[in-house]
């Protein structure tokens, strides 16, 4: 029988048990985060309103994936998140955090060979590689942010409103990758005396 291209289709019940159409069994919230990383595409639909929840459903899998202490989103990340709900910048932010994780997906492979020779050897150099990954990111957000703002540069105060400046998320996001590199490079100094 050959793979369908098409997304399995999950039907969520009011019991809240998520029923899965491909396999004709009930399945978990677990089952599901077990396909997600074995590839395979689903939509999750509720079975009395048709309305399509795989939004909330995968929001719901990560929510239990942190509850059980698999911290993957640092506090820091997390509070910028819900700071942009709201904001003139919300609409940007689904796209440059889908751009940024396909480009670490990408990377990937590349990264852990980098870690795992340079780890395997017993050096921390390693974190050069994530420092050139969070630049490069970095360089990308600034120049999405740019193309939004008057005039296409950021720096242009004359482009700017005459208003009072407002603390910018901006400039909050790059200290708080600035704080990162400090934290890398006490790491890779670790090792070494003076």
């Amino acid at each position: 029988m050959a793979k369908s291209n098409e997304p399995v289709t999950i039907k969520k019940y009011a019991n809240r048990r998520l029923y899965n159409t491909g396999t004709s069994t009930y399945v978990t919230l677990e089952d599901l985060a077990q396909m997600v990383k074995n590839g395979e595409d689903f939509v999750v639909y509720d079975a009395k309103s048709s309305d399509d929840i795989t939004h909330s459903v995968l929001t719901q899998i990560i929510f239990e994936q942190e509850g059980k202490g698999q911290n993957l989103l640092p506090i820091n990340f997390l509070r910028q998140i819900i700071r942009f709900y709201g904001d003139s910048m919300q609409m940007l932010v689904p796209r440059y955090l889908d751009m940024t994780i396909e480009n670490f997906s990408k990377e990937q492979n590349s990264l852990r060979e980098n870690f795992s020779k340079t780890l395997g050897i017993g050096g921390i150099g390693g974190f050069g590689i994530l420092d050139e990954h969070v630049r490069r990111n970095m360089e990308m957000f600034d120049r999405t942010f740019k193309m939004f703002l008057p005039g296409g540069r950021a720096e242009d105060s004359a482009a700017a409103p005459a208003a009072s400046p407002q603390p910018d998320d901006f400039d909050e996001l790059r200290r708080q990758v600035a704080d990162m590199q400090k934290r890398l490079d006490k790491l890779g100094d670790g090792g070494k005396k003076e």
